[in-house]
């Protein structure tokens, strides 16, 4: 049985005559909170979607705005980032690999998991 055949089945459980109170009012709570949850998922993959970054957006970084990564990681770190930045490039890479990137994108490959 799936989430979704569950809900259903609360919900007919709750429209019955038999069931209590408490339990009608623990149903109506519950889908409550899982329309409420379905709002901060669509929002947490839309925003993940939104700020996974390309390696083409790390270029014009490195090439645009390497100040911005000089005050973000330090002269090193900003030459680190642009090497890795080419060097992604050059792998032919999709997207940054960084910790946020790769876990979001491993996030976005399984956002039917967190729909339920």
């Amino acid at each position: 049985m799936n989430k979704h055949t569950l809900i259903e089945k609360l919900k007919a459980m709750a429209a019955s005559p038999s069931a209590s109170d408490p339990v009608k009012q623990a149903v109506k709570v519950y889908l409550a909170a899982l329309a409420v949850e379905q709002v901060a998922v669509n929002n947490l993959i839309a925003v993940l979607e939104d700020n996974v970054v390309d390696v083409d957006e790390l270029l014009l970084e490195v090439e645009h705005d390497f100040d911005h990564l000089v005050k973000h990681f330090g002269v090193e770190g900003a030459k680190i980032f642009a090497e890795n930045a080419r060097a992604l490039k050059a792998a032919g890479a999709k997207y940054c690999n960084c910790m946020a990137c790769t876990v979001a994108l491993e996030i976005l490959d399984n956002k039917d998991v967190l729909r339920g």
